[in-house]
This record gives structure tokens, sequence and C-alpha cells, in this order.
């Protein structure tokens, strides 16, 4: 008898043929006397008992790893099962070669740890290309520094959609744990992985069409969404009020504790979810506010699908304007690249790192008067744009917690006046509520 236990989580994949194999092979006593409960397996046997390539071979590799025993899986699995540290693992290409290595005749080799320099990082859209749009610009690189997140609103054709795009490439290489929780989720959902892409932030830009089972992940057998796919990276999320509100509105939970979790009859599933969020959207139904197509009820009808707790999750609203007259002519005029920006970002990154070990973004509320203190002057103006804007104590936070990104960005200690004055324009879309509001009034 074979036993699968426990019977009522349910199994899939070949990857259970090998282990299956050599748990008969050692009750029938066909296999040299070993312990094998220092040993994992993990592979798929062919009729023939050749073995073939598993799907999620860095997640075993990781678990063989922690538990200390040494893992014996497909030749086909080594490349991207050798890329996790401290793993003891053996390939074979045939069942047979398991009785030589056990009985100590022809022991397999350990495979050797392949060793994934920072440098090899694939190459990804530059900040060069951008033309004009310096707040925006300023903007991203706030949001980068920060990892807050950022809305991008503004008419067709303005750069919004590029400039979101070249976030990922501003941020900080990931680290070695980072990048191997990024391969461990892009290995058990079929996702390519290559060693150029190792350290590279992923990206990830569903269509305004996606269901909340796309994004957040689901199915009888829970699957990882689209914002475990962007864990460790950016969620580009374009033209933001096409989405559903209701499919907005449960990335509410994830955007504050960086994980999801999928609960089903049989079993209930928690994965990480740790994205930084970028929006872009027009600021009306026809891409254009005041071209007296839409009329105010019409445009404030058509932002209202944001809910209100959703909006107070981004850090970051700015407005992007249409380029002025002459840009393209200044085109030849040199523009910062990616990689200068992103120097400015991770020296911004490590004094947070050495300060609160995270980034700003992550500061959490019972942690703000010690990271993000004001003197009273500042504190009193504070909550009077606070009170005046009409802003939630959500959003109070998240302006003190960009303060204290601007701060950083300049290597100031404190936070000054100037830094919150200069949270305080970042709130777009308060503006323009605010605004619509008063004039559907009128």
């Amino acid at each position: 008898t074979v036993n699968l236990a426990p019977a009522d989580l349910p199994k899939e994949g070949g990857r259970f043929d090998l282990p299956i194999a050599v748990g008969i092979l050692a009750a029938s006593e066909q296999l040299p006397p070993v312990d094998l409960s220092l040993y994992e397996f993990a592979g798929e046997l062919a009729l023939s008992g050749e073995l073939r390539a598993i799907v999620g071979e860095i997640p075993v590799a990781m678990a063989s790893s922690l538990s200390q025993r040494t893992l014996i899986i497909p030749t086909q699995n080594i490349e991207q099962a050798s890329w996790v540290k401290q793993a003891k693992i053996h390939t074979i290409n045939h069942l047979t070669q398991l009785f030589p290595h056990f009985a100590g005749q022809q022991v397999l080799p350990l495979v050797t740890e392949q060793i994934l320099a920072e440098e090899i990082v694939e190459q990804v859209l530059d900040m060069s290309d951008v033309m004009g749009q310096p707040l925006a610009k300023r903007a991203l690189e706030i949001a980068a520094s920060g990892g807050h997140n950022l809305l991008f609103i503004g008419p067709p054709g303005t750069g919004k959609t590029m400039l979101a795009s070249r976030l990922a490439g501003i941020l900080p290489p990931m680290t070695e744990d980072e990048a191997l929780q990024v391969a461990a989720i892009q290995s058990i959902s079929h996702q390519g992985i290559t060693r150029k892409s190792w350290f590279t932030r992923p990206f990830r830009a569903p269509h305004h069409t996606a269901s909340s089972a796309a994004l957040v992940g689901g199915g009888s057998q829970p699957k990882p969404g689209e914002i475990t796919l962007a864990h460790n990276g950016v969620l580009f999320l374009d033209e933001l009020p096409e989405f559903e509100r209701k499919v907005l509105d449960v990335l509410r939970e994830p955007m504050e504790s960086g994980e999801v979790t999928i609960s089903r009859a049989l079993q209930k599933q928690c994965f990480p979810a740790r994205f930084q969020l970028i929006a872009a959207m027009n600021p009306s139904p026809t891409g254009f506010y005041n071209d007296k197509r839409s009329t105010p009820e019409q445009v404030l009808r058509y932002l209202n699908r944001l809910s209100g707790p959703f909006l107070d999750r981004i850090d970051i609203q700015i407005e992007v304007a249409r380029l002025p007259r002459g840009t393209w002519a200044q085109s030849s005029q040199k523009n910062e690249t990616s990689e200068q920006v992103q120097q400015r970002v991770r020296v911004c990154r490590t004094i947070q790192l050495e300060r609160q070990g995270k980034a700003n973004a992550h500061i959490s509320s019972s942690e703000l008067k010690r990271y993000c203190g004001l003197n009273p002057e500042d504190n009193e103006f504070l909550e009077l744009a606070v009170e005046k804007l009409g802003l939630s104590t959500r959003a109070h936070h998240k302006i003190l917690k960009i303060a204290r990104t601007l701060a950083d960005m300049e290597g100031a200690s404190n936070i000054c006046h100037k830094h919150l004055v200069e949270a305080l324009s970042y709130r777009a879309m308060d503006r323009l509520l605010r605004h619509l509001m008063s004039a559907v009034s009128v």
C-alpha cells in the first residue's frame, strides 16, 4: 500500500513518482540499507525508469536546505536548484543510479553551488528616454527611494506609461534572499527565470479587464496571482478607473500587509505580496480635463470608480501635464540615465535600512513618532493642512512618510518644513475631487 497522507490534501504533478518508487524499493528491501530520513526526493518517472523534469525545483531545494536533508532530483532541474545556497543536491538520469550510490560503489557527486553576481542584471528601459516631465521624474525617484505607491494623473500622450515602466530600473537590485523568493514564486507559477533576470525586480502590468482571481490568485487549488508575481517588484495598473471597483478593493489588504490569504473549502494558502504599486489614469472619461466634453458630474462619477480607502493607500498622487512646446527641440540635451538615478536611490535606501531596517513606506503607525517626528510648529501646520484638505488619518501618515523620504534624499536627519510642503503637494487626487465636488454643489 502506498500512503500519501494526509488524504484530504490534494496532490498534483509528477514530483511524487521518485519518492514513491524509492519507498517501494526500500520496503521490499531492494535498496541497500540507508537512512532515508536524511534525504528528500522529487522527480517524475517514465515507464523506462528515466527521470523527467519537475516544476517548482527552487522551493523544493529551499525546503531541503532548511531541513538539512540531501535532495535528489532529475538532472534537468539542476541549473535553477543549484542557485539555492547551502542546498546539498545530487542529480540522476535514471532510477537505477540510486542502487550503486546507496551501496557506496559509485557515489553521486554533490552539485556545485552556482554563485550569481549582482552585476548579472537584465537590461531594462532607461530614464534617459523620457523627455521633459521633471516633476513626474522627481515623484518617480521619491517613490523608488522610499518604496511609496504612486499614481500618475494626466491626459493621453504625456508619458505616464513610459515613466511607470522605468520604475523597476531605478529600484535597488534585489538582495539574494529577495531574488530567491521571487525565483521560487516564478518556479511554481511556470514563469521563466534566467541568470540575467535573477536580480531584476519583477514588473507586472495586468490588463484592466483582469478579474479579482487573476490579481490576487485563486483556483480550486490556489495559485499565485499578479500581486504575488510582483512580490519584491512593481505592479503597474494602467487606466486605473477602468478596473472594476471590487477588483481594486481586493488589493487594499495586501497593500498593507504584504501578503494575501486565499481560502478554499479544502485548504487555506498564504502567498507573499510585498509589491510597489504604480498606477496611471486620465483625469476624465474623455481623457482631458476642462475640454468641455464632460460635465463636472460625469468626471466626478468617473473618478468615484476609485474608492476612498483604495486611494488612501496611494502615497503619491501627481499630475502629469502635457509637454510644453519646444520640448522635442531640446531632445538633444542629455537626460539622466536610470543608473544615475538608481545610485541616489540606493544611498537613500541604505539610510533607511540602517535607521529602521526597512523602507519608509513600511514604517508602522506605532513607529511614526520615533522616525517621523516634527517640531511643534510643523506639527500644527500639518494638522491644519490635513483638516483643510479633509484627509484621513492614513493619508496623514502617508504624508509624514513621504516627508521622511524627502529628508533622507537630502541627507537630513530631521524633517523640515519644506519637506512637509512638498509632501502635501503630492495629493493631486484629493485636490481634484474637492474641486469637482465644489463645482457640482454650485
